[in-house]
């Protein structure tokens, strides 16, 4: 199952049925803005194997340049997405879709920090199940003291994700 309460943190176990919601939607999006100059990525935890996630699927949008993301806004409300606008993050794009919501998506500029960095933490992961494992029970022990404060729980992340990004840049993934 997917979807979230706006604002609400509460963690699934993984569910295998997250990587095809997403080849779903990945098909769902193409069809709809067309034969543009996009890369798209599943991101985010429901994209590591094994590993527990708000159930939200994270959608990577890569463009040429943070300008052409605004061409591809009325294709993608057209299909039940909302936009928000940068929403806190300068040179992203930000979409949510659903009341509960059930995907989200950051559209970046191909070769961004954004976009390196978040390809990166999801193949690390994806690869070391050791700090996978760190990551799940952080995640865990952070979504009791923060249920109703997903901006808090983010930040509280922040420190782990920076670490395993750094980790990821030194080892090569």
């Amino acid at each position: 199952m997917i979807g979230l309460e706006q604002g609400k943190v509460l963690l699934s176990e993984y569910d295998p049925k997250w990587p095809i919601e997403f080849a779903k939607e990945n098909k769902l999006i193409t069809s709809a803005v067309g034969p543009v100059d996009i890369l798209i990525e599943h991101v985010g935890s429901t994209a590591v194997s094994g590993l527990c996630a708000k159930p939200i699927i994270d959608i990577l949008i890569g463009i040429p340049n943070f300008a052409d993301g605004f061409s591809l806004v009325v294709s993608l409300e057209g299909i039940g997405y909302e936009f928000k606008g940068e929403n806190g993050i300068a040179s992203r794009h930000f979409f949510a879709k659903g009341l509960l919501r059930t995907h989200h998506i950051h559209m970046v500029e191909k070769n961004s920090t954004f976009w390196k960095e978040h390809v990166l933490f999801r193949d690390f992961l994806r690869n070391n199940d050791i700090d996978k494992q760190k990551y799940a029970l952080l995640k865990k022990n952070l979504a009791q003291a923060y249920k109703s404060d997903r901006d808090g729980y983010t930040n509280a992340k922040a420190d782990f994700i920076r670490s395993i990004i750094q980790k990821a840049q030194v080892f090569g993934g």
